[in-house]
């Protein structure tokens, strides 16, 4: 007898576990730096420099992330090692909130980076096997909202903490973010599978009306062009809108002039338009293809990061902070269905974590030289226009972008080349 159809596909659950990983990883984990760095390096009489290898260790562990978490899943499935990255990612945490030396938060903060890039890679890597090509945009994109969501979390509560717990308020924020973070893995654990077939379902979107994709062709060749191709797209978006990220409340205060809680009401904004940047432009790149998709994000990007440069007075800046937080974290997403419109289901994951190889290379790069230029120029504009012109160059590279038709799904000779 055949079963009733569900209400809502699991498909969708797992889009929820995977906009909870994202938050815990990459929300808590990475993106709460910004807020707690300042009192952190107050307190512990840290140097400029000192906090700035803080960072890099971090997104140095994650570079090392890149290069295991596609082994890790073959060996213990997406499921297993999304918690166990969870966990260290969580218990890493705490453990900087008790931590009094430079070197031990160095060695903590690097293992934390380790643990968001081996949670993130394969979460992303399961749109493939989950959803239909018609749906991976959408679904990826809704995933991202995670990291928006840690954004405001940690610029709503930090500045909170400090009526509660004094001087000593960012040991209060590591430690509740880090307990948050465990919790989170253990849900995840809950709700994760690695296969629809665990279930007895297949992926969103696909039935007996449904032409197989070239992601479901196990045996077609990898074209190690194109992943090179996109892994360049993608380094370029890592080197510019991390500095963005680093530096726009920096330049607020120091170039603009404002005060320091008034930019932090611009970082919750950035955290809470960025909730809407994944399911806008994935669900986009569905639409209207992969290619036009990361072109309206990188020109949405072009020119917040020239208003950051100019100025314009408070209405060219929220205009910058808008159009940022509106196509902050989309890129990632349609990275994602890019592969898993191209590749085999299995194989999606591992290519996602080596074209991320080249994303985490420009977020170490990315920073360094532009607090140098900074240095150099005594302000941000040149930072900020450096940002603007690679982007640029990321929309050319966009357009050249060879995919098996402009649309997901579109596989035919006739179609390839438009």
């Amino acid at each position: 007898m055949q079963q009733p159809p569900r209400a809502v596909h699991y498909a969708w659950i797992m889009v929820l576990a995977g906009v909870l990983t994202l938050f815990a990883c990459l929300g808590l984990g990475r993106f709460a730096l910004g807020m707690l760095l300042p009192a952190m390096g107050s307190d512990l009489s840290l140097s400029y420099a000192e906090m700035g290898f803080i960072s890099t260790g971090n997104f140095t562990g994650y570079l090392i992330a890149v290069v295991i978490s596609g082994h890790l899943s073959r060996r213990l499935g997406a499921r297993a090692t999304i918690f166990w990255a969870l966990l260290t990612v969580g218990l890493s945490m705490l453990m900087v909130s008790l931590s009094t030396h430079f070197a031990a938060l160095l060695l903590l903060y690097t293992l934390t980076g380790i643990g968001s890039g081996a949670a993130n890679i394969p979460v992303m890597g399961l749109v493939a096997h989950w959803f239909a090509p018609r749906y991976r945009g959408r679904a990826a994109g809704s995933m991202i909202m995670g990291n928006g969501l840690g954004i405001a979390a940690s610029g709503g509560l930090i500045p909170e903490l400090a009526p509660v717990a004094g001087f000593e308020a960012w040991r209060l924020g590591w430690g509740l973010f880090g307990l948050a973070v465990v919790a989170i893995s253990f849900v995840c654990l809950l709700l994760l599978r690695n296969h629809p077939r665990e279930l007895g379902l297949e992926p969103l979107g696909v039935d007996e009306h449904t032409p197989p994709s070239p992601a479901q062709d196990d045996t077609k060749p990898i074209d190690r062009r194109f992943v090179v191709h996109l892994g360049s797209i993608y380094f370029l978006f890592g080197f510019t809108y991390v500095i963005y990220l680093t530096f726009i409340v920096t330049a607020l205060i120091n170039d603009y002039g404002f005060e320091p809680r008034e930019a932090g009401r611009f970082w919750v904004l950035v955290g809470l338009i960025s909730l809407i940047s994944g399911p806008l432009f994935g669900t986009l790149s569905d639409k209207l293809g992969r290619r036009w998709g990361m072109g309206l994000v990188f020109g949405c990007q072009t020119i917040a990061y020239l208003l950051a440069a100019t100025g314009l007075g408070s209405t060219g800046l929220l205009l910058s902070i808008g159009l940022f937080g509106i196509s902050a974290f989309a890129i990632p997403a349609i990275m994602a269905a890019t592969l898993s419109d191209r590749l085999p289901a299995a194989q999606a994951a591992i290519w996602f974590g080596y074209i991320t190889l080249f994303f985490a290379v420009g977020q170490l790069s990315g920073p360094s030289l532009a607090g140098l230029l900074a240095e150099w120029t005594g302000g941000f504009e040149g930072s900020f226009l450096l940002a603007a012109g690679l982007t640029c160059t990321a929309i050319l590279l966009t357009a050249t972008l060879a995919l098996h038709g402009n649309r997901p799904g579109a596989s035919t000779p006739a179609s390839a080349g438009r």
